[in-house]
């Protein structure tokens, strides 16, 4: 198979012939069809992941087509179209009969614990409990947009952040997450406050629902921009970029018993941010991490997409070549351009 492959960390990608994956006796392997390109693959490929070991293929935001399934796979044949939440499990400890396979005890994940999806192929484990199976009216390219981001801010509103129609929602940072928070919560009839840096974003923010947006470069005082252009605070926040300063920012905007989700990743020298842990005893606020989303739980989901209330391909800034995946990847930390990119040939 054709893969993007890397034998040093923040050393150049290339493009390597590499032999196709087998499944396990639980596994499958899917035919690769569209990947989206994340900056969490950048986070593995500079390093910042201790699960990642050498040499490495990235990907972890897929959508294909099952090639060959293991002897012990009940649910799945050749041919099934499928995607999978970016955090595997095992589907045996005690999260998993829990319910909350996001967290599982034993979790393993395409793209950061074994090889990943900028390939042709990639080896699935554990299939019956993975793979989700993707309406025949979704086409590849949207379905890979949803990858992590989109699932992981899905879930961070839904489920953790219990946003309900007539709240403020602040999105702190407009990228891929960001923007997916964006479109989820005005569809779920929640009154959003974008927050970026860059006025393409903050454009893109208001014609996906975004009733404000707040330049962070324009304020001294992002917090109280925030609580001023809603009345008193946001009643949920969400920092979806992963700094020090969206962090704060995200938790100080907050009003009295309001609810900040964590969905950016704070690694390597920047995982211990300050907490203005005042704030949180004086109003009773609520600090929630949010780590992607179940299989079991793709259905709601997918549901408000093929009954058009969601439209996640208007997230989509463009598609590429696998060639061409190598060069975003590796500038994925300048934060460029808009919208997801989504590797469409290989």
């Amino acid at each position: 198979m054709r893969a993007a492959y890397y034998e040093a960390f923040a050393a150049p990608l290339t493009i390597r012939d590499l032999p196709d994956p087998s499944p396990g006796t639980d596994g499958a392997v899917i035919r690769v069809r569209a990947n989206g390109i994340c900056r969490s693959d950048w986070h593995a490929w500079m390093g910042h992941d201790p699960e990642v070991k050498l040499p490495h293929v990235p990907g972890h935001e897929l959508a294909g087509v099952v090639e060959a399934v293991g002897s012990g796979v009940r649910r799945w044949r050749q041919g099934d179209r499928v995607t999978v939440p970016f955090v595997c499990a095992c589907g045996e400890c005690p999260q998993c009969a829990s319910g909350n396979q996001q967290v599982c005890d034993h979790q393993f994940q395409p793209g950061f614990t074994h090889w990943g999806s900028f390939a042709q192929f990639v080896a699935i484990g554990r299939a019956d409990a993975n793979l989700v199976r993707l309406p025949e009216e979704l086409d590849f390219v949207t379905a890979a947009s949803l990858g992590c981001r989109f699932a992981t801010a899905f879930r961070a509103l839904v489920a953790q952040g219990r946003v309900r129609p007539g709240q403020w929602v602040a999105v702190h940072g407009c990228g891929g997450v960001g923007l997916s928070a964006v479109l989820i919560a005005s569809a779920l009839g929640a009154q959003v406050v974008g927050v970026d840096i860059a006025e393409e974003k903050l454009r893109l923010a208001r014609h996906l629902g975004a009733a404000e947006t707040v330049n962070a470069l324009d304020t001294t005082d992002v917090a109280q921009a925030v609580a001023d252009l809603t009345r008193g605070g946001a009643h949920v926040s969400l920092d979806a970029l992963g700094s020090p300063a969206t962090c704060h920012n995200s938790i100080a905007c907050l009003r009295k018993r309001g609810r900040h989700v964590q969905v950016g990743l704070l690694l390597a020298e920047q995982r211990a941010p300050q907490v203005p842990m005042d704030l949180v005893v004086a109003r009773e606020l609520e600090i929630l991490g949010s780590h992607g989303m179940q299989a079991h739980e793709y259905g709601c989901m997918l549901a408000m997409i093929t009954s058009h209330k969601l439209d996640p391909a208007r997230l989509i800034g463009r598609t590429v070549t696998l060639e061409e995946s190598l060069r975003e990847l590796e500038t994925m930390d300048t934060f460029a351009g808009t919208g997801v990119v989504v590797i469409d040939r290989f």
